[in-house]
Order: structure tokens, then C-alpha cells, then sequence
């Protein structure tokens, strides 16, 4: 039998050497400020269960198996404390006092970790554990019972009055253990009615967290059929709010049984809550010389070879080095421009793809999709935002469900044909686009509560689609005034096109040569599969794209001088022509677009200053863009101005690099021409 005065010692000591006895001193004070008597007052307790094993081994034990039993020693310890050294007056009992173990982390042992893949759930200890996981859905914040006091019936009890029974809320308990009319007094066994102007309530939000695999059942390439269950996690008072739909978290807690109806289900009592992200490999593009970083040296004399052989060689499984080179770069910068931390502020890359041939689109942006750290393709059928159900745990509030934009948090949600969509749905990816935010509207009458409200939830993703330009071309002919150089969008109205900000036109520039080359090389990916088709010096897999995207997205590009005049300079001079000439505002989401392809190019280059040359390809892309949206400007560029020739030669690499360098002039001479104060940073010659 263990001394539990001994162990009520070591709990001490170990208060006052971590500082516990000082802030449970601190914590005090706001209870003596106020008149209002409570049934029970709430202390939070920081444990490090490594300190506490060096104090006493068996209180260590007692922390990591028995969590319960922990507390009640430390509940005893700093009753003692407040009354011994008279921190509150109000507090009369020991039961009054509820003490929460804050675990700052537990032993890295498998006893102590739960996979949240594993089964069965539920047997052995029910021991503090940590786990990570996804959150897919959670409810709003709703109230719970602390603690309430009860007295006895009998007025000549003793239990009549004082505070001898108080109920205080346990982890996996439901409310009507805490609160219910059936109770007796523990001396006379007369019944129990609680006495509600002591009840103490906080708050309480319920969040399902599953595996991180269960995003492969939406993501590029679907992989075992295996069936994710998720867990329920309750989080209390401070922790509410701590947790964000469709972001990636480490939790510690305390799992518990608790009944549901007829039935018993299993869920977890958080204790602690941190962000979490999962470990990638990311050294092969270093120091390991991994084919990309052969190929970053040997291009270090070329302002822009790295990216133009990255793009040319992308995806040979899908289409021939060759065709549709802008949208193969444009689908990569949009993944290195995913920031790996979902909290960092980062512009994301939207593209949509204007095409004649949606197939071959759908597998290019599929295979891209599979190289993103988070990619979620998204249904027709499915949930694009959010949904709402009514909670299955006796809450009775909204709960909310993730849909596929929230789940791609952090990485790449792919729309599909946008002619697949009805014009309200339409409409919704406008708004979204628009103002990076998701409003789901909650009907309080529906959810219990007084009134309606609105709920927002950030976007942190980028948005992948495409669009059939011979779907308007079958239902009309294109109009006499339609201005030069804009492109037929299919279902996708213009105002749609400007909020995805990067538009590509996939030209048949070979034309029945081309496509004759891309019915070869499927024909050939169907006879000889995993046979290389295109031999080259430069092969690279496509676990080489994975480390390439993962190592790139880790890098902090910073603007330079001349990048940042470039981009400024384009913005003021194109804002002004096009106002003039066709009443097109350029507004302040064009100098983010500009900024984040500048910024995404040089980390593609692995690079982590943003150079002019980075700032010319953003220019070109951008300005393609808004000249298929509305018409072209005075800044003459060729249709596909990032690969104006055929790079099946060393010949055609070099071409391409003296183009650019002609381009790169031209978009200084219309800077200078037409940005307001230009010729204070830009020389005539």
C-alpha cells in the first residue's frame, strides 16, 4: 500500500520547485476580487512528467497510469496550500476545489501513443496518450456544468447546508452525471436537489480528428480501400477555440467511455492541444545531389533554364516534353507557392485552364495534384465548403463538416471542368475566390439556439481548374466586337476568370502535328507502360518532383530592388493603359498575383532572393492572363510569351533565353513609357 502522505510530500515539492505553489498563488486572486460564492473553483496545474519522475518515481507513475488518482492528490495539496496560507476565504471544502493536470508532453513510447489507424479502441489502462490527426469537423462552443452543489433535504442533516456535496464534472462523464435528481445523501441517504445559484458552467466544443491518410480517398491516386473511423475529442474551457477546421494537430488526452443513449462510445478528453506537421524528406534536393541539384548548377549561368527544363520534362507519363510547357510551369509554381505551415500569410497560386482538350488537362492537373504536400480532388457530388448536421453526442448544436477546400488546407483542392457546375456553385467559388473565406449560416431555431448566425472560415489552398472553350463555340459564334487577343471561357463568366487570377490558354500550337504526337504517346504509355519514351541527359522521377515541390515550399523568398521596381512598375503602367483604353481596373489582387509568381518562380529555382528575371516571368504570365480575360494592351507579347519556341534542342533553349532577354526589354520600354515617375528608376537606354 503506497504512503499517501508520502505522496502528497513529493506533490508539494515538486509544486514549489516548478513555480506551481507561485501561480496557484496568482491564480487566487481574481476569486478573492469578487463577492459571488461559487460551488467549486477551477485551477489549471502544469506537469512535466519528467520532473515529477525525478522527484518521486512512484508520483510519476501515478501522473502517466492513473490521471484520476494524480488529481486527487494535487487536489488535496493545493486545498491544503489555499487554506494553510488563506488564499481565498470562499472556499471551505476540499471537494470545491477542481484541479485540471496540464501534461506539458508524455513519455515517446508506443504505450503512451495512439494511431489513430488502430484497432480495437477502448481496452487496457485508460492512460493520458497522444495522438495526430486532421480535424474534418467541429461543433460550435456550448456550455457544460463545472461543478454544482447540492444539499440534503433533511433539515436536520448537517448536509442541509455547507458545501459537503459537491459534483464535479470527470473526464468522459456526461452532464447527467454531474446533474441529475436522483442522488442521496451520503449519511442520512435522504435525497439531494441542487441548489442552481451555485452551479458553475464552462464551455465545451466537440471537434472529430482522423488520420491524415483518410485524405487519400480524396487525393490524386486513391490507395488501398481501407475505411477511417474518426474520434471524437472534447476540449473544455481554455482549449475551446484552439483547434481550426481542416488543420493538422498533436493532441494529449485521456480517453474515457461515454454512454450515448443505450450504447457506449469511445472518445477523448483533450488535455493539451499543439499544431503539428508531419515530417517529410527534404535533403535530397541538397546536399544528397539528387538530379535537380545537378541540374541547378549546371544552369547557373542561365537566368531561366532550370525552370524551363523542370517544366519540359513534367509529367512525360501524361503528355510529350513539348506540349503545354506554360501550364506544366504554371502547375508547378502554384505548388511551391504552397506554404507548408497553413499559418503563414502566403498568395496562393488559383489557376484555371482554358482548353480544347479537357482529358489530357484533367491528367496533368491530377498528376500535379499527387506532388502537393495536401491535395484533394473534389467531387461534383460532394461538399465543396462546408455542411452542416445536428451533433450525435446530446449537445444538440450545429456541427460542422469539412468540405473539400477546408480538407486541402495548406495545399491544392482540384475543381475539375467547371462545366460540370451549376451556376449557383459557380457563384459560391466566385464569393470564395473573392474573399478567401467560407460563411456557413447556422438557423438557430434548427440548432437550439436564440438566434441566426454566420460563421467564417478561412481558405488556405490553392484552387485548380479547367474549362471546355469549344463548349461556347458550339453554342455561339463569337461576337464581331470581341477585343483582340481575349479567349472563349466555356461556362466560366469573365468575372469568375478574374477571380482565379492565373488563366491559361492550352493552344494546339502544332496542330494536328501535335496532336498526332500526344495519340503516339498514349498509344505507346498503353502498349510499353513504365518504358521511357523520351531520353534525355536530364530524367527525372517523379519522386523527384515530390522532393523538388517539398524542398521549395521550405524556402523564404525576399524581393529585391530591381524585381520589386519591375513589378510596381508593370502594375502602374498596364493599371493605367487599360483604364484608359478599355475601362478594365487593375486592382490590388494583380500586384499580389504579380508578387506571388515572382516569388514562386525563384523558390522553383531554388533561390531565396526574388531577381528581375523572376519578375519578368511573372509579368509575361500575368499579362497573358488578363489579355485572354480582356483583350490585348500596348505591351505586345507573342500568345505564349514564358515559351515562345521548341525546346527539343540546346539550340531551342538558347532561342528561348534571347527571347526572353527582348521581352525583358520591351516590358522596360512600357514601363518607362506609361508607369507614372518611371524614369526615375528606369535609364531610357
Amino acid at each position: 500500500m503506497v504512503d499517501i502522505l508520502s505522496l502528497k510530500e513529493s506533490a508539494l515539492v515538486y509544486l514549489d520547485r516548478s513555480g506551481g505553489l507561485q501561480k496557484l498563488t496568482e491564480d487566487c486572486r481574481p476569486f478573492n476580487g469578487s463577492h459571488q460564492i461559487e460551488a467549486v473553483y477551477r485551477f489549471c496545474v502544469t506537469v512535466n512528467p519528467s520532473d515529477v519522475i525525478e522527484v518521486d518515481p512512484v508520483l510519476g507513475e501515478r501522473v502517466l497510469c492513473d490521471p484520476l488518482g494524480a488529481t486527487a492528490l494535487f487536489q488535496s495539496v493545493c486545498f491544503l496550500a489555499i487554506k494553510t496560507l488563506s488564499l481565498v476565504e470562499k472556499i471551505h471544502t476540499q471537494s470545491q476545489v477542481n484541479v485540471i493536470l496540464k501534461l506539458t508532453h508524455l513519455p515517446p513510447f508506443p504505450e503512451y501513443t495512439l494511431d489513430l489507424c488502430g484497432f480495437p479502441r477502448g481496452r487496457g489502462p485508460m492512460r493520458p496518450v497522444s495522438m495526430e490527426g486532421l480535424v474534418i469537423a467541429m461543433t460550435r462552443v456550448t456550455k457544460y456544468t463545472q461543478g454544482a452543489r447540492f444539499l440534503c433535504v433533511n433539515d436536520e442533516c448537517p448536509c442541509s447546508t455547507g458545501f459537503h456535496h459537491i459534483r464535479v464534472h470527470a473526464p468522459g462523464a456526461t452532464e447527467s452525471a454531474t446533474v441529475r435528481n436522483n442522488f442521496s445523501c451520503t449519511i442520512c441517504s435522504s435525497p439531494l436537489t441542487e441548489d442552481v445559484k451555485f452551479r458553475v458552467l464552462g464551455d465545451k466544443q466537440l471537434v472529430e480528428l482522423t488520420h491524415l491518410k483518410a485524405l487519400d480517398a480524396l487525393s490524386a491516386h486513391q490507395q488501398r480501400p481501407l475505411r477511417y473511423q474518426s474520434v471524437t475529442l472534447f476540449l473544455r474551457d481554455e482549449l475551446c477555440n484552439s483547434m481550426r477546421i481542416g488543420r493538422l494537430y498533436r493532441v494529449l488526452g485521456i480517453p474515457a467511455h461515454v454512454q450515448q443513449g443505450s450504447g457506449i462510445t469511445w472518445s477523448v478528453e483533450a488535455n493539451g492541444v499543439q499544431p503539428w506537421e508531419p515530417e517529410r524528406p527534404h535533403e535530397v534536393v541538397g546536399v544528397g545531389g539528387g538530379g535537380f541539384w545537378k541540374l541547378s548548377k549546371a544552369t547557373a549561368g542561365f537566368r531561366w533554364r532550370f525552370s524551363a527544363i523542370a517544366a519540359h520534362r513534367f509529367a512525360l507519363d501524361v503528355a510529350p516534353p513539348g506540349l503545354y510547357n506554360t501550364l506544366k510551369l504554371s502547375l508547378l509554381l502554384s505548388l511551391v507557392q504552397n506554404g507548408a505551415d497553413a499559418r503563414e500569410t502566403i498568395h496562393n497560386l488559383d489557376l484555371l485552364a482554358v482548353t480544347t482538350d479537357t482529358l489530357v488537362l484533367d491528367r496533368l492537373m491530377t498528376y500535379g495534384l499527387s506532388l502537393a504536400g495536401r491535395g484533394v480532388r473534389h467531387q461534383a457530388s460532394g461538399e465543396m465548403f462546408a455542411s452542416l448536421a445536428r451533433d450525435e453526442h446530446g449537445a444538440g448544436t450545429a456541427n460542422i463538416h469539412a468540405g473539400s477546400a477546408l480538407l486541402a488546407t495548406g495545399g491544392i483542392c482540384m475543381l475539375g471542368d467547371l462545366g460540370c457546375y451549376k451556376k449557383d456553385r459557380l457563384d459560391a467559388i466566385q464569393s470564395v475566390l473573392e474573399s478567401c473565406t467560407v460563411s456557413v449560416f447556422v438557423p438557430g431555431k434548427k440548432y437550439g439556439e436564440d438566434a441566426d448566425q454566420q460563421l467564417n472560415f478561412p481558405v488556405h489552398c490553392s484552387f485548380w481548374a479547367l474549362t471546355d472553350s469549344t463548349e461556347a463555340s458550339r453554342r455561339s459564334v463569337r461576337a464581331d466586337g470581341a477585343v483582340l487577343g481575349t479567349a472563349e471561357m466555356g461556362p466560366v463568366p469573365v468575372q469568375l476568370a478574374d477571380a482565379f487570377g492565373l488563366v491559361i490558354q492550352c493552344r494546339d500550337v502544332g496542330g494536328e502535328q501535335a496532336l498526332l504526337a500526344q495519340t503516339i504517346h498514349t498509344l505507346q504509355q498503353a502498349v510499353q507502360p513504365g518504358k521511357p519514351l523520351y531520353p534525355s541527359y536530364w530524367e527525372f522521377s517523379t519522386q523527384d518532383y515530390k522532393e523538388l515541390v517539398a524542398h521549395a515550399r521550405r524556402l523564404k523568398a525576399e524581393l529585391s530592388p530591381g524585381a520589386e521596381k519591375m513589378i510596381h512598375g508593370y502594375y502602374m503602367a498596364s493599371r493605367r493603359v487599360r483604364t484608359q483604353s478599355q475601362v478594365v481596373k487593375m486592382s490590388v489582387a494583380s500586384v499580389k498575383l504579380l508578387i506571388s509568381l515572382a516569388e514562386a518562380h525563384c523558390k522553383l529555382c531554388l533561390r531565396t532572393q526574388v531577381l528581375e528575371e523572376d519578375a519578368v516571368i511573372a509579368v509575361l504570365l500575368c499579362e497573358n492572363s488578363v489579355t485572354l480575360k480582356h483583350g490585348a494592351s500596348a505591351l505586345v507579347i507573342p500568345p505564349d510569351a514564358v515559351f515562345p519556341c521548341d525546346l527539343g534542342s540546346v539550340d531551342g533553349y538558347q532561342r528561348r533565353d534571347e527571347t526572353l532577354d527582348e521581352l525583358h526589354q520591351n516590358i522596360l520600354r512600357f514601363i518607362y513609357s506609361y508607369a507614372p515617375g518611371a524614369d526615375s528608376y528606369i535609364t531610357e537606354e
